[in-house]
Protein backbone atom coordinates (compact mmCIF):
# COMPACT_ATOMS: atom_id res chain seq x y z
CA UNK A 1 0.00 0.00 0.00
CA UNK A 2 1.46 3.28 -0.72
CA UNK A 3 0.93 6.30 1.04
CA UNK A 4 0.41 9.84 -0.77
CA UNK A 5 2.86 12.90 0.18
CA UNK A 6 -0.31 14.51 0.55
CA UNK A 7 -1.45 12.34 3.54
CA UNK A 8 2.15 12.49 5.04
CA UNK A 9 1.90 16.05 4.72
CA UNK A 10 -1.93 16.43 6.06
CA UNK A 11 -0.55 13.99 9.44
CA UNK A 12 2.38 16.55 9.77
CA UNK A 13 0.84 19.41 9.45
CA UNK A 14 -1.91 18.17 11.92
CA UNK A 15 0.64 17.13 14.42
CA UNK A 16 2.57 20.40 14.27
CA UNK A 17 -0.93 22.54 14.92
CA UNK A 18 -1.73 20.39 18.16
CA UNK A 19 1.42 20.51 19.81
CA UNK A 20 1.39 24.16 19.22
CA UNK A 21 -2.39 24.36 20.75
CA UNK A 22 -0.95 22.17 23.84
CA UNK A 23 1.89 24.59 24.73
CA UNK A 24 -0.42 27.94 23.93
CA UNK A 25 -2.94 26.19 26.41
CA UNK A 26 -0.61 24.57 29.12
CA UNK A 27 -2.33 25.74 32.40
CA UNK A 28 -1.06 29.03 34.21
CA UNK A 29 0.23 28.53 37.98
CA UNK A 30 -1.28 31.44 39.79
CA UNK A 31 1.20 32.56 42.68
CA UNK A 32 -0.16 33.03 46.08
CA UNK A 33 1.18 36.04 47.92
CA UNK A 34 3.07 34.36 51.31
CA UNK A 35 1.28 34.39 54.35
CA UNK A 36 1.73 37.11 56.72
CA UNK A 37 4.04 36.81 59.46
CA UNK A 38 3.34 37.64 63.07
CA UNK A 39 5.70 40.20 64.84
CA UNK A 40 8.29 38.82 66.97
CA UNK A 41 9.11 40.14 69.70
CA UNK A 42 12.08 42.82 69.34
CA UNK A 43 14.72 41.52 71.12
CA UNK A 44 15.76 37.87 71.76
CA UNK A 45 14.46 37.21 75.33
CA UNK A 46 17.90 35.93 77.13
CA UNK A 47 17.26 33.20 79.59
CA UNK A 48 16.91 34.30 83.14
CA UNK A 49 19.61 34.56 85.20
CA UNK A 50 21.24 31.78 86.60
CA UNK A 51 22.49 33.54 89.97
CA UNK A 52 20.95 36.18 91.37
CA UNK A 53 17.84 37.49 92.66
CA UNK A 54 15.45 40.04 90.21
CA UNK A 55 14.38 43.12 91.74
CA UNK A 56 11.36 45.49 90.82
CA UNK A 57 14.28 47.59 88.95
CA UNK A 58 14.54 44.35 86.62
CA UNK A 59 10.99 44.51 85.22
CA UNK A 60 12.29 47.88 83.65
CA UNK A 61 15.84 46.66 82.86
CA UNK A 62 16.14 43.19 81.93
CA UNK A 63 15.65 42.52 78.46
CA UNK A 64 13.76 39.09 79.10
CA UNK A 65 11.28 41.39 82.12
CA UNK A 66 10.64 43.71 79.42
CA UNK A 67 8.81 41.52 77.48
CA UNK A 68 5.35 41.09 78.66
CA UNK A 69 2.99 40.42 75.72
CA UNK A 70 2.37 36.72 74.88
CA UNK A 71 1.23 36.24 71.30
CA UNK A 72 -1.19 33.97 70.01
CA UNK A 73 -2.39 31.97 66.82
CA UNK A 74 -6.12 32.00 65.43
CA UNK A 75 -8.48 30.36 67.58
CA UNK A 76 -5.74 29.03 69.84
CA UNK A 77 -5.25 29.17 73.67
CA UNK A 78 -1.66 27.30 73.89
CA UNK A 79 1.42 29.41 74.59
CA UNK A 80 3.71 29.23 71.93
CA UNK A 81 7.27 27.27 72.29
CA UNK A 82 8.85 31.00 71.86
CA UNK A 83 7.81 32.59 74.34
CA UNK A 84 9.16 29.59 76.80
CA UNK A 85 11.81 32.33 77.97
CA UNK A 86 9.50 34.99 78.61
CA UNK A 87 7.57 32.79 80.80
CA UNK A 88 10.51 31.18 82.33
CA UNK A 89 11.34 34.78 83.50
CA UNK A 90 8.64 35.59 84.72
CA UNK A 91 8.04 33.00 86.94
CA UNK A 92 11.44 33.74 88.12
CA UNK A 93 10.48 36.93 89.21
CA UNK A 94 7.63 35.99 91.10
CA UNK A 95 9.50 32.95 92.49
CA UNK A 96 12.21 35.90 94.03
CA UNK A 97 9.67 38.48 95.03
CA UNK A 98 6.86 36.68 96.57
CA UNK A 99 4.94 39.91 97.00
CA UNK A 100 4.80 40.67 93.23
CA UNK A 101 1.29 40.54 92.00
CA UNK A 102 0.71 39.97 87.69
CA UNK A 103 -2.37 40.42 86.21
CA UNK A 104 -2.78 38.36 82.87
CA UNK A 105 -5.28 40.24 80.50
CA UNK A 106 -6.23 38.08 77.99
CA UNK A 107 -7.59 39.49 74.81
CA UNK A 108 -8.60 38.78 70.86
CA UNK A 109 -8.93 39.94 68.04
CA UNK A 110 -12.65 41.04 66.37
CA UNK A 111 -13.57 37.88 64.70
CA UNK A 112 -16.26 35.67 66.39
CA UNK A 113 -18.93 36.75 68.60
CA UNK A 114 -18.43 38.83 71.82
CA UNK A 115 -18.83 35.59 74.16
CA UNK A 116 -17.04 33.68 72.20
CA UNK A 117 -13.73 36.21 72.38
CA UNK A 118 -14.36 36.46 75.88
CA UNK A 119 -14.42 33.26 76.94
CA UNK A 120 -10.81 32.71 74.30
CA UNK A 121 -9.18 35.53 76.08
CA UNK A 122 -9.59 33.49 79.44
CA UNK A 123 -8.68 30.59 77.84
CA UNK A 124 -5.26 32.13 76.77
CA UNK A 125 -4.93 33.97 80.35
CA UNK A 126 -5.14 30.15 81.95
CA UNK A 127 -2.60 28.74 79.33
CA UNK A 128 -0.28 31.49 80.55
CA UNK A 129 -1.00 31.52 84.08
CA UNK A 130 -0.61 27.37 83.63
CA UNK A 131 3.16 28.15 82.41
CA UNK A 132 3.85 30.26 84.99
CA UNK A 133 2.66 27.59 87.58
CA UNK A 134 4.59 25.41 85.55
CA UNK A 135 7.93 27.60 86.20
CA UNK A 136 7.41 27.97 89.58
CA UNK A 137 4.87 31.04 89.90
CA UNK A 138 2.71 30.95 93.11
CA UNK A 139 -1.01 30.67 92.01
CA UNK A 140 -1.47 33.44 95.00
CA UNK A 141 0.46 35.85 92.94
CA UNK A 142 -1.85 35.33 89.58
CA UNK A 143 -4.79 37.08 88.91
CA UNK A 144 -6.58 35.98 84.90
CA UNK A 145 -8.85 38.55 83.25
CA UNK A 146 -10.61 38.19 80.06
CA UNK A 147 -11.04 41.35 77.71
CA UNK A 148 -12.29 39.56 74.47
CA UNK A 149 -11.93 42.04 71.33
CA UNK A 150 -12.99 44.93 74.14
CA UNK A 151 -9.46 46.54 74.05
CA UNK A 152 -7.85 46.24 70.43
CA UNK A 153 -4.17 47.96 69.75
CA UNK A 154 -4.80 47.88 66.52
CA UNK A 155 -8.37 48.80 64.77
CA UNK A 156 -7.96 47.57 61.25
CA UNK A 157 -9.27 44.62 59.66
CA UNK A 158 -6.65 42.40 58.45
CA UNK A 159 -4.32 39.75 59.02
CA UNK A 160 -1.49 41.47 60.30
CA UNK A 161 -3.75 43.98 62.85
CA UNK A 162 -5.75 40.70 64.06
CA UNK A 163 -2.50 38.92 65.09
CA UNK A 164 -1.67 42.26 66.96
CA UNK A 165 -4.54 41.68 69.18
CA UNK A 166 -4.42 37.88 70.04
CA UNK A 167 -2.48 38.25 73.13
CA UNK A 168 -1.89 38.45 76.86
CA UNK A 169 -0.69 41.29 78.65
CA UNK A 170 1.36 40.17 81.87
CA UNK A 171 0.60 43.43 84.09
CA UNK A 172 2.61 43.90 87.45
CA UNK A 173 0.14 44.93 90.09
CA UNK A 174 2.25 44.73 92.47
CA UNK A 175 6.07 44.73 92.13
Amino acid sequence: MAVSIPNVARVLTLAVLASAVAVGCSKKVKETPPAPQVEAPAAAPQEAPKSGVYTPADLDSDACLIQRTIYFDLDKDLVKPEFAAIMNCHAKYLRDRPSARLRLEGNADERGSREYNLGLGERRGNAVNSALQANGGSPSQLTVISYGEERPVCNDSNEACWSKNRRVELIYTEK
